[in-house]
């Protein structure tokens, strides 16, 4: 144990932490009782209106058609009632800006009236507030003095009560735009795609003689995440100032033993997560699994589907009561993808797919896919849109912090591929060659050797965790995006490619039909057609080896190893106009983003670099020379001469490559994208050999003087 006092007195205090009493228990309180209690569901919403009010909202709520402003102050009163009798005495438009976090400004239902108040909430106040969008990045869509931005009731995502220390707000989920009406948020692109793919998709299906009310695209994010006593993480600078460390020598025990992955979960952490649960279904995201994952101190949590919007205004609300539940518990959520080197980070993997009612799940392939038209008509539209668009689709999960997980052994590559199993590549590869097929591998079944266990189904294929975009059963999972990012952001380029690879299908089926007039014929044609010219993005093999990145460079594709790279694909001439194409975003909107997420880029880098710095020589160095000065008196002894060598030594090496590090933290470059790329090239190489050597210098100096808390300390410590 650490004789360092800081250390010593918070490892004492987790050791003798007492057992957590919870304050509710799942066994006596009714889950179905608690479920959606703050949310004004369709359910509540039919009782409190006139049914002509009920139905016109329901119909925006369905179909995303504009709200009628003459049933906005019924709708508001209703809203208003409900939340007082929550306890609620603020309502707040939430919204979310380019920094990917959420935002929100409260204001009071209650106004003076006479010798008291009156609790006021209109039809206005519900549909549209204005918060100074001043502050907020813009990326030169505006000027510093153009201040005006407006939030606008978003009727597609349940307006929701929010439970705090010492009262309730009523939040209401909107869009934040400019007074020139562009886009200064991610929900509004993600709004935008989700009417794109509706109206390409109805395209579609009206070949097959098929129609739906409305063709949503859904989302079940997976979330990943560590959990730190927060009694050590606030003895880290770096994690608190910036979310991952930047020092910690290699423990003696990692993941190595592979003992953490789905392993009992302690009991500290399990309360943790109940709570979490708890707060979650109150709120009525659908929570569905928990579990440890293969990190020490990481776990998991996931939710079933819901239409992409809600689930992405869920998933942010997830985020929050993660860090909101465990603060509560003594613990620490950290939300960054590489908190840790040497061990597994977090990522969100997105499952994302399309349906409607009267349809279905449209890319579900069924028992036979190879007879499945519709489902492989669709499937091969992602498998164009994907490969059109693979670099936009790795500036999507381009940050600074993702860029320290993408191709490590727990996350997939930088190059965008596309895994789609045994059974489909099967599929696939026989429409490459004649246009049909006529066949689907089966799983048959597994014998396990054991009589008193049943015969299980087998799958037709495997699973493959090394693709970024894998195709698993009845949907496509993007396991590139990073643990901290807003799902938004993924689902809008997504739902944008699709569109317009549907778009573009239509076109072609259409001429396809005036050439011959049969209609598999012409479906036949145009498959084969797509899947000879974009097929090269499948690749069913191993994505972390050398010999896929050798295969990949031969076929073309696009290898965008740092966010730097990959940013410039938000403003490439084929993303310009297929968003513009599809009406998501304008170029302008595109080149704002592209500016906003390379400025931040440099922000993070600039503000870890000083970091370093600060922590190295205010911190790291004087625990170095001072227990140099201590071993002078045995400095004659072999043992204690050389420790003392060693230790100096090192601590010059970490002065100097201090040094360094400021030298290339005080250039100048001429622009943001210059900016980046001295970042990424110049001064990250320079922070990880300041690193170096002070990570070789904790592996040598006592204890007692190292002032960081160790990776063993943090990870292991409950």
């Amino acid at each position: 144990m650490s004789t360092n006092p800081a250390r010593r007195d918070a490892i004492k205090a987790i050791a003798s932490q007492p057992a957590l009493k919870g304050t509710f228990d799942f066994r006596s309180e009714k889950i179905d009782l608690i479920y959606g209690q703050n949310v004004f569901s369709l359910e509540k919403i039919e009782k409190r209106l006139p049914k002509d009010v009920f139905k016109s909202l329901k119909s925006s709520i369905e179909t995303g058609t504009k709200l009628d402003s003459a049933v906005a102050d019924t709708v508001a009163a209703a809203i208003k009632d409900w939340a007082l009798e929550r306890g609620a005495s603020h309502y707040a438009h939430v919204f979310y800006p380019l920094t990917g976090l959420t935002a929100e400004k409260h204001d009071t239902f209650f106004e003076p009236h006479g010798t008291g108040t009156l609790a006021q909430f209109s039809g206005k106040a519900l549909i549209q507030a204005e918060p100074d969008a001043s502050s907020f990045p813009n990326g030169g869509l505006r000027s510093t003095f153009e201040a005006r931005g407006y939030t606008a009731w978003d009727v597609t995502s349940p307006a929701f009560i929010l439970d705090g220390v010492n009262g309730s707000t009523l939040c209401i989920p909107t869009a934040f735009v400019s007074w020139k009406g562009e886009a200064l948020d991610k929900k509004t692109p993600l709004l935008r795609s989700m009417h794109a793919v509706n109206k390409a998709a109805q395209r579609v299906l009206a070949h097959f003689g098929k129609k739906s009310s409305f063709i949503s695209a859904s989302c079940g994010p997976e979330q990943e995440y560590f959990l730190i006593d927060s009694r050590l993480f606030h003895l880290r600078p770096d994690l608190y100032t910036c979310g991952r460390s930047l020092f910690g020598a290699k423990p003696a025990k990692g993941q190595e033993f592979e003992d953490q992955y789905f392993g009992t979960i302690p009991d500290r952490v399990l309360a943790c997560m109940m709570e979490t649960e708890r707060e979650c279904f109150k709120l009525g995201i659908p929570i569905k699994t928990r579990h440890n994952e293969v990190a020490p101190a990481q776990y998991e949590v996931a939710p079933i589907y819901e239409s992409a919007n809600v689930a992405h205004d869920h998933q942010m609300l997830t985020m929050t009561l993660l860090k909101r539940v465990a603060a509560q518990h003594g613990f620490v959520c950290l939300l960054a993808e590489k908190p840790f080197a040497g061990v597994n980070g977090s990522g969100k993997h997105v499952n994302w797919s399309i349906g409607g009612s009267g349809v279905g799940n449209l890319l579900e392939p069924g028992t036979d896919p190879h007879a499945n038209a519709q489902f492989l008509a669709f499937c091969t539209a992602v498998i164009r849109a994907v490969d059109k668009h693979q670099g936009l689709l790795r500036a999507s999960v381009a940050s600074a912090g993702n860029d320290h997980r993408l191709g490590a052994n727990e996350a997939p590559p930088a190059i965008i591929s596309i895994y789609l199993g045994d059974m489909l590549n099967d599929v696939i590869e026989q429409v490459k060659k004649s246009g049909a097929a006529s066949s689907s591998k089966k799983g048959g079944t597994m014998h396990i050797g054991v009589d008193t266990l049943p015969v299980l189904p087998k799958d037709a294929g495997d699973r493959n965790r090394t693709s970024p975009f894998a195709f698993t059963g009845n949907k496509f999972e993007f396991r590139a995006v990073g643990s901290a990012f807003s799902v938004a952001g993924p689902l809008t380029v997504l739902n944008t490619i699709l569109a317009d690879s549907l778009c573009e299908m239509d076109n072609e089926l259409t001429a396809a039909k005036k050439k011959q007039s049969d209609f598999n014929k012409a479906l036949e044609s145009v498959l084969k057609d797509i899947l000879t010219k974009h097929g090269r993005i499948i690749f069913n093999g191993n994505g972390y080896s050398e010999e896929w990145h050798k295969e990949a460079a031969k076929r073309g594709l696009k290898n965008l190893r740092t966010t730097p790279d990959a940013l410039p694909e938000l403003v490439a001439k084929s993303t310009v106009e297929v968003f513009e194409r599809q009406g998501v975003l304008s170029k302008a909107e595109l080149e704002s983003r592209e500016e906003i997420y390379t400025h931040s880029y440099v922000l993070s880098v600039n503000t870890e670099s000083k970091l370093v710095h600060d922590i190295g020589r205010t911190m790291l160095l004087p625990a170095a020379l001072k227990f140099a000065a201590e071993l002078t008196p045995v400095s004659q002894s072999k043992s204690g001469g050389k420790l003392r060598k060693d230790v100096l030594a090192l601590a010059d090496k970490l002065a100097d490559a201090l040094d360094e590090l400021d030298d290339l933290r005080a250039v100048t470059k001429s622009n943001t994208h210059a900016q980046a790329h001295h970042a990424c090239d110049k001064v990250l190489p320079a922070m990880l050999k300041a690193r170096g050597f002070a990570d070789a210098l904790e592996d040598i100096v006592s204890d007692e003087h190292w002032p960081l808390p160790s990776y063993q300390e943090m990870l292991f410590l409950r």
